[in-house]
């Protein structure tokens, strides 16, 4: 049967082909895929794809018995590898494939559309006609959410994976839709006092083990947790609660699945042609073409996607050093070098500036975050001073020694002391956020309580100082679901986490810490003002090996409030244990990790010691001090602030100057 569609119709301009040719077309998912139009008074369809070496292209599914020839779609003249068309009748939540006949090879395929905006429920691979209609409600949100996301604010992040967080009855595989789980997520980390959730990937994926990270749908939503509206639901959910989300986005590969973007057209179109630079073996997947400037419009489309139609407040970027070395996971003689000789992927370099500057361009009050695993420098730099251009990135240094450290037996804890204090010396290179993520309790390294030594007492007392030092520590911070109540097992996205483990007090105490963490974090500004500055962190004492404890204080710019940390990270005790502090006065014991709360011995202060005029490392006042094992003491000093100067008139008696004189005297005075 010949074509008989409508193909006079586009929603392309000859500056969206200019653009989209360039590079520089960021908004292609308002023009390719499915998009409801209306043609000489009949509703229906526009559809359009490109597949620059098809030989013909064609919209096949239930509306017309998944014929080849039925709706034929028309290549544009503009050499722009666009094949679109207008299809009367077709409705919403239609069913369809692009069944693509390449020019080589006698090639033909049926591949889902790229820019679907729903996809149907895995193991089934079509594309849905759908529509983004949703009235959103976080405009209070919306309006102030660049102070709540800029990098002076509090930023203490929950990572969640959709399908394992909760279930229902929490015990069967039934998972919740994003709708059902609205509520019960938003109350629970409002609760839990984190400021954002991150989400693990939600992009449409064939194969449920993969968590996300093997994406075919860039701008759909899997539909296994229900619709794009769904979705909505629940972003708008946390946003009217004043938590922002973060989107685990993935541009760095993409799986061999047929009815994705691989050999698309019959030819390497996303992807590079050579393995070497186009297919990743330790993934065993395949490698966007970041050279391609059909793929970088493809891809920073999908990026501001989430960004504009479902308000995301952040992206965190997947597996960037796969992207920076040419060599990543290759053995010589697996990789080609650039143009110079080294194995910097300048294509993806460029890319990811590109991204970077037009995500903040368009939307300054967000953040991109990425996960970069080596030391390249400038990852969270502005580009126009040869950065990367990201907001933030993570430390993979100070997870992977804080974690090594927490993990060994006191005993040989002193012997490695340097892997406790060492982040410090880079810790202000980066804008850096501290992850304790999904990656650090699967494949057999243990749940972050299962990585603790020592008996049930002293796991859950480690993973308490674990989690003071994450907090005192400057960077922003984030933690995988399940550590926070101690989960025994290893995180297994086929099952609900074990809430049932908080009818015990152990995990109800850990789980009462992060709480009172959190909560601390957001209220004093010394611990997230100046994260990125060293004006915000100063080592009290970092040399005592001997006794495996730290002390550091914070500081906010107001220098009147700081916040000391002392940590034992041995279940010994330390009676008479003195300590530096800024000035004398009174300090309050603001958290102890051992109170009975958190299910600790209750080995403390009593909430307020006075400072001795005893000097000490360098300092005027000292602390004698209790620190319990295994302990983490947190202290404020008790300082009412000075009380504002009179404004001294310019033409003043002589008695009157020295009264104002005497004011001064006293007023610094209250500051000691």
């Amino acid at each position: 049967m010949k074509n008989t569609v409508q193909s006079d119709i586009s929603l392309f301009s000859e500056h969206d082909i200019y653009l989209f040719k360039e590079g520089n077309h960021f908004r292609l998912y308002d023009k390719l895929g499915s998009h409801p139009a209306v043609v000489n008074g009949k509703k229906g369809y526009y559809f359009s794809v490109w597949a620059p070496n098809a030989k013909n292209v064609a919209v096949q599914g239930d509306f017309n018995g998944w014929s080849r020839d039925t709706h034929r779609l028309s290549l544009r003249e503009d050499d722009s590898g666009i094949w679109e068309c207008f299809i009367p009748g077709i409705q919403k939540g239609d069913i369809y494939k692009y069944h693509i006949v390449s020019k080589f090879n006698k090639y033909s395929v049926e591949k889902g559309d790229p820019f679907a905006y729903y996809w149907e429920r895995a193991p089934k691979t079509a594309s849905v006609v759908w529509e983004l209609d949703y009235t959103w409600k976080d405009s209070n949100w919306m309006a102030k959410r660049r102070k709540i996301n800029a990098l002076d604010s509090p930023i203490s992040i929950y990572e969640v994976h959709v399908g394992s967080w909760r279930r229902h009855h929490d015990n069967t595989k039934s998972r919740l839709t994003y709708r059902e789980i609205a509520h019960k997520l938003v109350d629970y980390a409002k609760k839990m006092g984190f400021t954002h959730l991150e989400l693990m990937p939600i992009m449409e994926h064939p194969f449920y083990g993969s968590w996300g990270y093997q994406c075919t749908g860039f701008f759909a939503p899997t539909s296994r947790y229900g619709t794009p509206q769904d979705l909505m639901y629940l972003i708008d959910c946390l946003h009217q609660k004043n938590i922002g989300v973060i989107l685990d986005w993935v541009p760095s590969h993409f799986p061999s699945d047929q009815h994705g973007l691989s050999y698309f057209d019959g030819t390497y179109l996303y992807e590079h042609q050579d393995p070497k630079k186009g297919y990743h073996p330790e993934w065993k997947s395949y490698i966007f073409n970041y050279g391609r400037n059909e793929v970088k419009s493809f891809l920073i489309s999908s990026a501001l996607y989430w960004l504009d139609k479902y308000h995301i407040d952040g992206l965190r970027v997947d597996a960037v050093a796969s992207m920076l070395y040419l060599d990543y996971a290759r053995k010589q003689g697996e990789w080609i070098p650039n143009e110079y000789g080294g194995n910097e992927n300048l294509e993806a370099i460029s890319f990811l500036k590109r991204l970077n500057e037009a995500v903040y361009s368009g939307y300054p009050d967000v953040q991109t975050i990425a996960e970069e695993s080596t030391a390249w420098p400038m990852v969270s730099r502005p580009t126009h001073l040869g950065g990367l251009g990201f907001g933030m990135k993570w430390n993979m240094g100070w997870m992977h020694d804080t974690l090594k450290y927490a993990s060994m037996k006191p005993v040989h804890k002193k012997y490695h002391h340097d892997q406790l204090t060492f982040s410090l010396w880079y810790a202000f290179s980066e804008n850096f956020v501290l992850p304790l993520s999904h990656d650090e309790v699967v494949h057999r390294k243990k749940s972050l309580i299962g990585k603790m030594p020592g008996d049930e007492w002293q796991k859950f007392a480690n993973l308490r100082i674990l989690f003071a030092y994450m907090y005192g520590h400057p960077g922003k911070k984030l933690i995988f679901m399940g550590g926070e109540i101690g989960q025994w097992k290893e995180w297994n996205h086929d099952e609900a986490l074990e809430w049932d483990l908080l009818a015990y007090p152990a995990h109800t105490g850990i789980q009462n810490w992060l709480r009172d963490l959190n909560h601390l974090y957001k209220s004093e500004p010394a611990l997230y003002e100046n994260d990125f500055s060293d004006s915000g962190f100063e080592w009290i004492n970092f040399s005592d090996y001997e006794n495996s404890i730290i002390s550091f204080i914070r500081k906010s710019r107001d220098s009147f409030n700081c916040i000391i940390f002392i940590i034992n990270f041995t279940p010994v005790p330390r009676h008479d244990y003195r300590v530096a502090v800024p000035g004398g006065g009174f300090y309050e014991e603001i958290l102890n990790s051992d109170s009975d709360r958190y299910w600790g011995g209750n080995i403390g202060n009593y909430g307020k010691v006075l400072a001795e005029p005893v000097a000490w490392d360098g300092k005027e006042f000292s602390l004698n001090l209790s620190i319990p094992p295994l302990g983490a003491v947190i202290l404020k000093p008790v300082r009412k602030k000075p009380r504002k100067k009179k404004p001294v008139k310019k033409t003043v008696s002589k008695r009157a100057s020295e009264t104002d004189k005497t004011v001064l005297a006293w007023d610094q005075i209250g500051k000691t």
